[in-house]
């Protein structure tokens, strides 16, 4: 598979409304796949993208597998038609994802673009690199978690954007219409990247 996977990595002009969903994916799981899904039905969306990233700056080095092994992971739970795994950020060399989501907007100018987050991601978002440039830029769905959700929902970043809030019944209108965002209530799965690792790894004897 091509660092970009199926995604051109110098762009096209197709008109497509496509969610973004980005991750370390280490490993890739039911978990994401039930959030692309989900994601596809409530925001109306030709297709969700699995954003592999090639490293997580919040994230450490130590125990995350190759980009090609944790991309290979997220080919398996996508369709490669509707949900479609690529490492086009690591084509991009960028590490950032206020970078990331620029260098997508520029090269396909005609998609209509919402980024797919977790609670857990909507409460850590003040640390991310200027991550008010990325939600000017991009409208995003905000699917819960799992302890994360109360908090996230109550937390500095919720509070900082309230009046770009739309309600559930307006996820639709979302691709391509940043500033906005939502709180998609629904179905949570317990499944963790982290725990299939420690399970992996066994008992410490």
């Amino acid at each position: 598979m091509c660092p970009s996977g199926p995604i051109p990595r110098f762009g096209d002009r197709r008109r497509m409304r496509v969610g973004l969903l980005g991750g370390s994916f280490n490993p890739a799981h039911a978990g994401h796949r039930h959030v692309a899904e989900l994601a596809m039905r409530r925001l109306r969306l030709d297709q969700v993208w699995l954003l592999v990233s090639p490293g997580n700056p919040l994230k450490p080095a130590a125990g995350m597998a190759p980009l090609a092994t944790r991309l290979a992971g997220a080919a398996r739970i996508a369709d490669g038609r509707r949900v479609v795994a690529t490492g086009i950020e690591a084509a991009f060399r960028t590490r950032y994802t206020v970078d990331t989501m620029r260098e997508l907007v520029r090269r396909f100018p005609q998609v209509r673009f919402v980024w797919i987050m977790g609670a857990d991601i909507l409460q850590q978002l003040p640390h991310w690199r200027r991550w008010l440039d990325i939600v000017r830029r991009l409208a995003f769905a905000v699917l819960p978690r799992p302890g994360y959700s109360h908090r996230a929902l109550a937390g500095q970043a919720a509070h900082r954007l309230r009046a770009d809030r739309r309600r559930a019944s307006e996820a639709a209108l979302l691709p391509g219409a940043a500033p906005g965002w939502v709180f998609l209530p629904g179905r949570q799965t317990a499944i963790s990247a982290t725990a299939i690792r420690r399970a992996a790894e066994g008992p410490v004897l």
